[in-house]
């Protein structure tokens, strides 16, 4: 009974999250939101600014990028017994779903404040405890990389539960220079390297014997 009333507490919580950061310039993830103007007050007799004259008037000092969760890699999962895609050695599934983002400037640089739903799952080889879980960070303009970022976060599944929602957030992410209109913020999980596939071993070369 505490755990259904912690879910519905906690989806509340986020619900009034996403209201309240969609009325601040947040914009889901899942709504593919354009990006929104972010401006910058110059700071009234600063002597040696680096802030263009605008005779005290606001001006744009960048765009604030949409958040694009990726689908391909929206789910982790982790196996025991070292297992790949056999859903009884399964131990965690973890999912993001709809994500947030607001934006402030000051003048020079663009900081990105992110947030993140997600549920964490117990397979059948899982249990209650932290699971530490790679967030991919990622600021792309076209196909430049302007910010990128592994972020363990740890996620824990309370005592009794089998499953938990979580909220991710990062706040320290900056690009230099502000960012254009076709800036996106890439969230998903690092699914690791790709093992290569096992190559033939190398003929050894046998020596001549010497006299």
């Amino acid at each position: 009974m505490f755990g259904r009333v912690s879910r519905r507490l906690f989806s509340a919580s986020l619900l009034a999250l996403l209201a309240g950061c969609s009325s601040l310039g947040f914009g889901g993830g899942g709504d593919k939101q354009p990006a929104t103007d972010v401006t910058v007050a110059p700071a009234a007799g600063a002597v040696g600014s680096a802030q263009p004259v605008t005779g005290g008037q606001a001006y744009i000092a960048g765009k604030c990028p949409q958040v694009v969760i990726r689908d391909e890699a929206s789910t982790y999962r982790t196996y025991a017994k070292g297992a790949k895609d056999d859903p009884n050695q399964l131990t965690y599934q973890a999912s993001l779903a709809q994500a947030t983002r607001q934006c402030t400037s000051d003048g020079t640089s663009l900081g990105i404040n992110i947030a993140a739903q997600g549920r964490l799952v117990a397979g059948p080889q899982g249990s209650t405890g932290k699971v530490t879980l790679p967030v991919h960070v990622a600021v792309m303009d076209n196909n430049t990389a302007l910010y990128d970022k592994t972020i363990n976060f740890v996620a824990e599944i309370p005592p009794g539960e089998t499953t938990t929602q979580f909220l991710f957030t990062a706040n320290d992410i900056k690009v230099a220079g502000g960012s254009g209109g076709f800036t996106i913020v890439q969230l998903s999980f690092d699914q690791g390297p790709q093992k290569p596939a096992k190559a033939e071993k190398p003929a050894r070369r046998k020596h001549a014997a010497t006299n």
